[in-house]
């Protein structure tokens, strides 16, 4: 996160009696992201999880379950299934509400191999500053850390290998599940987007978050002041993230808030999803959850890792059943669900 960056007190008391109420009133202290007109244009929302993000949070989870309900058959399986070498690398880097900046890269949207490649590939200047950082605030320092902090390829080549088998082991299983959670809230949030606008859509995160125009303030573990600079803001929903957003603690990168979505917890997710394929097979289950508000034939043969012209064959079927509906997006070819295709999910 890397959250948490002890230089915003002093920008904060700046914006004067609404900062000062928003913390008076929530108990909690305050990262104030200040917009302009221009930042306001280039609100975005992930399409999908980040896998270093999760892999990250599934770290925290394992020591702050969160409740029983959401996370507990999840945590059940993550004890049986990390591997005890690979989680204390990581959690010697996780810790409490600081964590570095470069485990976070922004090449996860693009997927885990990007991202570890990204991570594998961080300059040594950087690596000495966030892990002196983190050194700063107490506790151990492992050998290996320090050979880190030197860029020792070595060292950088076993984070990436325990980062890997962490996802794999703990985050990977339930990617369906999070990816589903997080379509939802996407075509939620939406919804208030085109009902509303972007300060509509900002609005629609209270409580954690409270949109004071041009300010965003959010409760996080400490004191911080972000000025976007027509720089826009990216909105990261995650299945793993629980109570506080995340951001990261460089101002100079580009600006990112990680939040936790809502968990529908009506019903059991595995169930639902053993429902449909009963009725359309295993694939095309898949590729009804996976559209989502919109996927091109590409990004669902990326997603689900199989043939392009396997999918644009089972997309066919779901076209012809109409439960979705496939349209031309300049040279790419754009499924949607159809309001029968939506209601299908949720009605199992």
């Amino acid at each position: 996160m890397a959250a948490a960056q002890h230089r915003g007190s002093t920008a904060g008391h700046r914006l004067g009696s609404t900062s000062v109420g928003r913390r008076a009133l929530t108990g909690a202290d305050v990262l104030r992201i200040h917009f302009t007109a221009e930042d306001i244009g280039r609100v975005r929302i992930a399409r999908e999880p980040d896998p270093l993000w999760e892999t990250v949070f599934s770290v925290f989870r394992m020591r702050r379950p969160g409740p029983e309900l959401i996370f507990g058959r999840w945590r059940a399986h993550a004890i049986r299934a990390s591997r005890r070498a690979d989680l204390d690398v990581l959690r010697a880097l996780v810790r409490n509400a600081y964590y570095p900046d470069f485990l976070t890269p922004a090449e996860g949207a693009l997927g885990l191999p990007a991202a570890l490649d990204a991570l594998r590939s961080t300059p040594t200047s950087r690596l000495r500053r966030e892990l002196t950082h983190l050194a700063g605030l107490g506790g151990p320092v492992p050998s290996w850390m320090r050979r880190l902090a030197d860029g020792d390829r070595q060292a950088l080549d076993r984070l990436a290998e325990a980062v890997r088998s962490q996802y794999e082991a703990v985050v990977a299983p339930f990617w369906t599940q999070a990816r589903a959670q997080v379509d939802a809230d996407r075509a939620r949030r939406t919804r208030v987007l085109l009902d509303e606008g972007c300060e509509g859509l900002l609005r629609s995160f209270r409580p954690a978050m409270c949109w004071t125009p041009p300010v965003l303030e959010v409760d996080v573990p400490y004191e911080q002041s972000l000025h976007l600079d027509g720089r826009g803001l990216l909105l990261v929903p995650a299945y793993l993230s629980w109570g506080t957003p995340d951001f990261l603690r460089d101002d100079t990168l580009p600006p990112v808030l990680v939040y936790p979505v809502e968990h529908d917890v009506r019903h059991d997710a595995g169930e639902s999803r053993t429902a449909v394929m009963s009725l359309i097979g295993y694939t095309r289950t898949l590729v009804l959850e996976t559209i989502g508000d919109g996927r091109t034939t590409s990004d669902l043969a990326r997603l689900i890792g199989v043939s392009a012209a396997s999918i644009s064959q089972h997309t066919a079927v779901l076209r012809e059943a109409h439960l979705i509906r496939t349209t031309r997006a300049g040279k790419a070819v754009l499924h949607t669900r159809t309001p029968l295709g939506t209601a299908l999910l949720d009605a199992v």
